[in-house]
């Protein structure tokens, strides 16, 4: 029986005796070849190989199985997909559902190599993509065409933040094309916060580089997927090599018992933050989903559990050149990085005009500088010092 709280179905999913084999954890397998001792064994494991049977090292290991029972109890799937990146994850979700000829409809404000995957390889393929704003709610419906097979979702929005209304969005795309495979981003809510599957979505996809591992030391990507999809995500994902080393699957496995706790801090420290730079004389507006007045800021607070730590401010000001080099290069517990989700605070800036790039439904509504922050584990005392350091190096 499925644990009724998410702390405790953390700690204990994908623990079964069988992946443990008496230790606390699961055991790390590292297998190419597995070796049949009969005839009737390797018949027994080749019917078996999509069923969590023991069969060729790209199928999995007891590693790999643990984690996948542990991610399709915890976003409520009937079966989950590894790779060794979340750009993976994305990438061979969709192509698992596309072939020349189609269409996916893609939020305006997805990951942007998830965006550069549409323009630079599906383009290639002959599948074209159509951009929808992250808030056209119901509206969605006029932009699915009769050749639309992939709806791709990302909430909150990549930098910007913002919330779909998710509920409608799928009653929508459902009404008009029921076959659509709709697809979700789910990385912010690290797949616990936001129960993509509940809310009739498909596939719940994480970069669990992120929150997952947690530590900022392994890349690995997930797809969960409902009954409906699940086949064809597996089949596919399995001929396009699509597998993640033992060591990695046990690491992302170990990342899922502190999760609760460190979301927990997360979202406090990042709470207690945005709530200071949304008073800040230097800051224009806070584009936290927790905050009222960040968009779609209804959407979260009707359907997430929770907040995580990223999220990002405008500065009144558009930064030089010569500002954002002062800004940027002195700060001593934010770090200048990319991914996110570890222990550790991090910072980025972005210039509008270099978000109107990458927007390619539009909603840029600013002239100042937008700075994207992870809030860490660190004490938000000295995580407030240091940012207040950083805007009086511009002020």
């Amino acid at each position: 029986m499925a644990a009724k709280h998410i702390e405790t179905a953390l700690i204990n999913a994908g623990r079964d005796k069988k992946f443990t084999q008496g230790s606390v954890n699961s055991v790390v397998q590292r297998a190419s070849s597995l070796v049949f001792e009969t005839v009737e064994a390797k018949r027994q494991a080749t019917a078996n190989r999509a069923k969590g049977e023991l069969f060729y090292g790209r199928r999995g290991t007891l590693t790999h199985f643990s984690l996948q029972e542990a991610m399709c109890e915890l976003e409520g799937g009937a079966g989950c997909a590894l790779y060794p990146c979340g750009a993976a994850a994305v990438a061979n979700a969709i192509l698992a559902f596309v072939e020349q000829g189609d269409n996916v409809l893609m939020t305006g404000t997805a990951y942007e190599p998830s965006q550069d995957f549409c323009t630079k390889i599906l383009a290639r393929l002959g599948v074209t993509t159509t951009w929808f704003d992250p808030l056209a709610g119901a509206g969605i419906a006029d932009l699915v065409q009769p050749d639309t097979k992939v709806v791709f979702l990302e909430s909150p929005g990549s930098i910007t933040m913002e919330v779909h209304d998710i509920p409608a969005i799928v009653k929508a795309v459902r009404g008009v094309a029921p076959e659509a495979v709709i697809m979700i981003d789910n990385t912010w809510a690290a797949g616990i916060l936001f129960k993509a599957l509940d809310f009739g979505i498909d596939i719940s996809i994480q970069a669990g580089t992120k929150y997952l591992i947690g530590h900022s030391d392994a890349m690995v990507g997930t797809a969960v997927s409902n009954a409906r999809c699940w086949d064809r995500l597996r089949e596919n994902s399995y001929l396009m090599g699509q597998m993640l080393d033992a060591d990695t699957a046990y690491m992302t496995s170990r990342g899922l018992r502190t999760l609760s706790v460190r979301l927990r801090q997360h979202q406090e420290s990042s709470l207690n933050i945005a709530e200071w730079l949304a008073a800040h004389p230097l800051v224009e507006r806070v584009n936290h989903p927790a905050l009222p007045g960040s968009k779609g800021h209804e959407f979260w607070k009707r359907d997430f559990t929770g907040s995580s730590g990223l999220f990002s401010f405008v500065l009144k000001q558009r930064l030089n050149d010569e500002q954002l080099q002062r800004y940027l290069n002195h700060f001593q517990y934010f770090s200048m990085a990319y991914s996110w989700g570890g222990y550790e605070s991090l910072i980025l800036a972005n210039q509008p005009e270099e978000l109107a790039e990458i927007r390619p439904a539009g909603g840029i509504d600013f002239s100042g500088t937008l700075v994207r922050v992870h809030i860490g584990l660190e004490n938000v005392e000295d995580l407030r010092a240091d940012l207040e350091a950083g805007f009086r190096r511009i002020a």
